[in-house]
């Protein structure tokens, strides 16, 4: 096989470990192009292209989230990944650990361990790469490894989120959310609300965002009931879809650009946390962006003109 068909057989799965690194589709595929920029230029073939490429796509990732994290401590709201509707990488056998390790909540989970314990975790949690292969990727002794991931495992199980086992209930849960949703049933919505939900949106000061998160049914379920029908009169619509592994929507206006994306994370049979991202930043590999603070401001005539 060409160098070329070798790459884009385990493009998949360099784009998933990146992004699980990165939480972003834009830097992720960077790194994938960049990755592929040094398998090219190699003088010697290696023996394994998915070991070699492996390594190259971790290092590159770990160099980008270091910079990446210093930007982040500066950023405007809460931070959010970027969502993603489709994981390209497929294993049956991992199944779990693949839709488990790419929702947001694991994600944030995630930003909490350093750049090397992230990508240890990744590679051996998500992955099962053996430690040999850790090591060579992360420029570490196996032993070293092996603390960076018990490191790691107890950061992530002091906050893991419990996700719903029956993906059917779930997105049956989800289709009665956007039902109420669109009808602008507060009862309807509160129902479907964890006593103490969570609403909260990330702008990155580039969009308008909610000044604070909303906390408890009764406020989301209000406020969620009042805002909805007020965007459908400037014609914004939203479209169901899976992200990050989660039941989600997409807005869109009137050109059908995209406002921004919705994600619910259900636990125990009720909404736990509803986070939508628009910043618009996050946004363009969804799609043609749309223009969110044009569409506040038609927002908020449409309110007045209600009053």
């Amino acid at each position: 096989m060409s160098k070329v068909g070798e790459f884009e057989e385990l493009r998949p799965l360099l784009f998933s470990i990146a992004y699980r690194i990165l939480g972003s589709v834009g830097e992720a595929e960077d790194a994938v192009q960049e990755s592929w920029l040094r398998f090219d230029a190699s003088p010697t073939r290696p023996a394994s292209a998915k070991a070699f490429l492996s390594a190259t796509v971790t290092r590159i990732a770990i160099d980008v989230l270091r910079s990446a994290r210093v930007r982040r401590e500066e950023y405007v709201g809460p931070w959010f990944p970027e969502p993603l509707l489709t994981d390209p990488y497929e294993d049956p056998a991992r199944a779990a650990e693949l839709a488990d390790s790419v929702s947001m909540a694991a994600l944030l989970l995630l930003e909490r361990l350093s750049p090397l314990e992230r990508s240890v975790f990744v590679l051996r949690e998500v992955f099962a790469f053996g430690f040999d292969e850790i090591a060579t990727a992360v420029g570490r002794s196996e032993a070293a490894c092996r603390q960076l991931l018990v490191r790691a495992r107890r950061h992530m199980q002091d906050g893991r989120p419990r996700f719903e086992a029956d993906g059917q209930e779930r997105r049956e849960l989800a289709s009665r959310f956007f039902d109420a949703l669109r009808e602008g049933d507060v009862d309807g919505l509160q129902s479907l609300l964890a006593a103490d939900v969570s609403m909260v949106g990330d702008g990155g000061g580039k969009a308008p965002q909610l000044a604070r998160a909303v906390i408890g049914a009764e406020n989301a379920a209000r406020l969620l009931a009042s805002v909805v029908p007020l965007l459908a009169r400037v014609d914004v619509t939203f479209e169901q879809h899976e992200l990050n592994g989660q039941p989600g929507a997409i807005f869109l206006d009137r050109d059908g650009k995209v406002l921004h994306a919705l994600t619910l994370e259900v636990l125990d049979g009720q909404i736990q946390t509803i986070r939508s991202v628009i910043n618009p930043d996050k946004l363009g590999h969804l799609g043609p962006v749309a223009d969110a603070w044009a569409i506040d401001r038609e927002v908020k005539r449409a309110r007045r003109q209600t009053a």
